[in-house]
Order: structure tokens, then sequence, then C-alpha cells
């Protein structure tokens, strides 16, 4: 059931993607150029539009890292989906899983909360001490993107960077300081970003990224693996079922919403409702 809730929010994202890219740039439709294929600026012939929006959507779900096509050029609904699997970071991937099992003992806890029982997973109880810990966890990751994002447009050094000023400049920032933080690598490009400023800012961002959830997560799993087990009753939220992929999904997102929707609002979104 956690590989069919992260699949389906793959398939959505992948296809909403493919929809807008074949849809040609807004900016260029006044012009006389062709667009019957979709938008073909920084992608291969190649491999067309389409396998490189597939593979924008893979590299930055599965924190591979790698590129067939410069992120930079994107349509802001595209980039914004692709820097949306890096800021959920849930969908596949090794760090993502882990992530995955965060989020399950959040949706678990919320659901206990709602039905008035002991959140319960994997036959042990979650308690106080288990989220206190995922609180942790959840708040580094936002405080890690957001911070940084917001020091390198707040300082001369580091919005001087920025290829192209307005609120495709905030998007190139924010997916670089992203990828830093979950462990993907891959960069927006268009982001003179070879500086001393960008080196030891996106250092540090993937350096805490990288260690502080593991660390809180392995609390986590250690505190957990020193409980006792206790037998499934019909009490039991089961977690194989339809329903809780729809909560898991839908505590995902609103997760997701909460910490990100405003930056997400300032770069891509305004973007696209600009052009």
């Amino acid at each position: 059931m956690l590989f069919i809730s992260m699949l389906l929010i793959f398939i959505v994202f992948v296809s909403i993607a493919i929809k807008v890219e074949y849809s040609g740039n807004p900016a260029l439709a006044s012009l006389p150029i062709d667009q019957s294929i979709g938008s073909m600026e920084g992608k291969e012939v190649r491999f067309g539009t389409g396998m490189s929006t597939l593979y924008s959507m893979v590299t930055t779900a599965a924190e591979t890292g790698a590129v067939n096509n410069m992120h930079d050029t994107l349509t802001p609904i595209t980039g914004m989906l692709a820097v949306s699997n890096m800021l959920l970071n849930t969908v596949f991937g090794g760090v993502g899983f882990m992530n995955v099992l965060m989020y399950v003992m959040i949706a678990v806890f919320m659901s206990g909360l709602m039905v008035g029982r002991t959140p319960e997973f994997l036959k042990k109880k979650i308690e106080s001490k288990e989220m206190k810990l995922i609180a942790v966890t959840i708040l580094i990751h936002p405080l890690l993107i957001l911070e940084f994002t917001a020091l390198a447009l707040f300082l001369n050094i580091g919005n001087e960077s920025i290829s192209n000023p307005g609120f495709h400049g905030i998007t190139q920032i924010l997916y670089e300081f992203t990828s830093s933080a979950v462990n993907n690598g891959s960069g927006f490009e268009g982001l003179a970003d070879n500086t001393l400023f960008w080196n030891i800012t996106t250092g540090i961002v993937m350096y805490i990224g990288r260690y502080f959830s593991m660390i809180t997560l392995l609390s986590v799993s250690y505190s957990m693996l020193n409980k006792q087990t206790v037998p499934n009753t019909v009490g039991t939220f089961r977690t194989d079922t339809a329903l809780f992929g729809g909560i898991l999904i839908g505590i995902i997102f609103i997760v997701g919403a909460l910490t990100f929707f405003p930056s997400i609002a300032l770069g891509p979104i305004a973007e696209f409702l600009t052009i």
C-alpha cells in the first residue's frame, strides 16, 4: 500500500507535467515558432518532450540527480512539480522511503486521535516520544531550505547569481537548496552557483539535511524497537487498506502545503500567472 500510494502521486505528477510540456510555452505562442511537438527549449531532439519530461520527474522523485535536459527551461508548472517531488521527499528513493515511514506514523497518529484510540504501527504503540522526534525531523527540512533561500535572496552575493530576475529567479534558488537538502544533486541550472557563497551554503544544507533526519528517525526506530508488541484487535487501525493510503497521501500534501506553498506561490505559480 505504501508503494501504491507513492506511485499514485508520481503518476499524477508525471501526467500533469507531460500534458503541460506538450502544450508548449505560452510566452512563445505569439511568435512564429512551431510548438506542435511541445516546448523543446533546453531539450535534446534525441529524447523529445515526453521522454525529457518523464526523466525530469523520475530524477527528482527518486533522488538520482541525473538530468537529460535543462530544468531551468521547463515551463513553470513542470518546474513546480519537479521541485515539489523533492520538497515532499517521499516518492521512492532511499532517504525518501525513510520519510514515507515517517509520514505513515503521522497518519497513524492523526487517525488515532480522530477515533480516540492509541495509535499503533507494526504492532508497536506510537507515543509522545516518537512524535516529538518526528516533529523535529519535519521541521529541519523546511527550515534548511527556506532559511537559506531567504538568505540568498537577501544578500547581493546570493541574488546576483540569478540569471532570470523575478519569479523564475526565486525558483532557481529554491530548487538549488531543495536539491542539496534531499540528497538529489541536480540543479535548475541558469544559476551561477560555482562561487564561495553557494559552495559553502549548499554544503551546509547538504550535510545537515542528509544526516540530521537520519539520526532523529534512527532514534524513533530504536524507541520502537524497545517497545513490547501488542496484539491486533478489532480496534486496530489497519495500514494496508485503500482508506489508509488515501489518508497517507492527504497527510503528505497537507504537511507539504503548510510548509512550502508560500514559496511555491512566489516562484513557479507566480511565474505561470504572469507569462
